[in-house]
C-alpha cells in the first residue's frame, strides 16, 4: 500500500495545536499573576484632580439675568391671589349658608345691622319708580337694575331684568329673596357699581356709601362656584410662595 505524503504546513499546524492543548490555560496565568500595588506618589500622573481646581474657583459666578424677573413675577402672583381671595371672602362665607331664608319683614321700616349682614333673607317692599341704576355685566345677556326702596333711601334692591323685556314693560316685584349685605361688602363682582352710577348720569352720592343692598335671586347654592375659584387661587398662592422660597434658597455645594 502506498501512503501519500502529508503536506508540511498541515503537519506543523497539527503539532502546534496538540502542544497548546497540553499546556496551561490562560485563566491559570491570570490567577497566578501577583497583585499590582498602587503607588500614591504616581496618583498625580493619572490626570485626575483630587481637590477643586483653582482655575475653576477663580471664574466668576454664573449670571442669572431672568432670576429677579422670575422672583418678581412670583411675588406679584402671590399678592394678586391673596387680594382676590380677600375680595371673595364675603361671597365665600355666604356660599356655606344653609337652611331656609330668614324673613326680615318690610324693607321700608328695616334698620339693618350686622346680625343680618351677608345672610339669605326674604323681605317685602315697594321700589321707587325713579332713581334706579341700570347696568350690564360681561358675558351676561340680562341686565340689572339697582333701585331704592320707597320710604328707606338707605335700602336698595338689585333685580335682574331678563333679556328681551323692555324697561317700560317690566313690572318690578314687591317680594324679594336673596343676599343682604352692605354696599361696601358686596365683593369683587360689584366693585364697578360706582362707575355704573356715573354712567347712568346720576351724581356720585346717588348710591350712599352706607347703603344696604338686597340682591334678589342670589341664593347660597347659586354661587358655590366661588369655592372652586378660591381653591384655585389658594393653589396659585401656595405655589408662588414655594417657588419664591426655592429660588431664594442658596444652592447646596457637594
Amino acid at each position: 500500500m502506498v501512503y501519500g505524503r502529508e503536506h508540511p504546513l498541515r503537519y506543523l499546524f497539527r503539532c502546534q495545536f496538540s502542544r497548546n492543548l497540553g499546556g496551561r490555560r490562560l485563566s491559570e496565568y491570570i490567577v497566578a499573576m501577583p497583585p499590582i500595588e498602587s503607588n500614591q506618589l504616581d496618583s498625580g500622573k493619572t490626570g485626575l484632580a483630587e481637590g477643586p481646581d483653582p482655575e475653576l474657583e477663580q471664574l466668576p459666578a454664573p449670571r442669572h439675568p431672568w432670576r429677579r424677573t422670575t422672583i418678581l413675577s412670583l411675588l406679584l402672583c402671590f399678592a394678586a391671589s391673596l387680594a382676590l381671595l380677600l375680595g371673595l371672602r364675603g361671597e365665600l362665607a355666604y356660599s356655606f349658608r344653609s337652611g331656609p331664608p330668614q324673613s326680615i319683614g318690610a324693607l321700608a321700616t328695616l334698620t339693618p345691622n350686622l346680625n343680618i349682614s351677608n345672610r339669605w333673607v326674604q323681605a317685602e317692599g315697594d321700589l321707587e319708580e325713579h332713581g334706579g341704576i341700570r347696568y350690564e355685566r360681561p358675558f351676561e345677556s340680562d341686565t340689572f337694575r339697582l333701585v331704592p326702596v320707597q320710604g328707606n333711601p338707605k335700602m336698595w334692591v338689585q333685580i335682574r331684568i331678563p333679556s328681551g323685556f323692555e324697561d317700560e314693560h317690566f313690572v318690578p316685584p314687591n317680594s324679594f329673596v336673596g343676599r343682604l349685605s352692605p354696599v361696601g361688602s358686596l365683593g369683587l363682582r360689584y366693585s364697578a357699581l360706582s362707575d355704573a352710577v356715573q354712567d347712568a348720569g346720576w351724581p356720585q352720592g346717588q348710591l350712599p356709601t352706607d347703603a344696604w343692598v338686597l340682591i334678589d335671586g342670589e341664593s347660597p347654592g347659586a354661587i358655590r362656584w366661588v369655592l372652586a375659584l378660591s381653591l384655585v387661587l389658594l393653589g396659585f398662592a401656595g405655589f408662588s410662595l414655594w417657588a419664591t422660597t426655592a429660588a431664594l434658597r442658596p444652592a447646596r455645594s457637594n
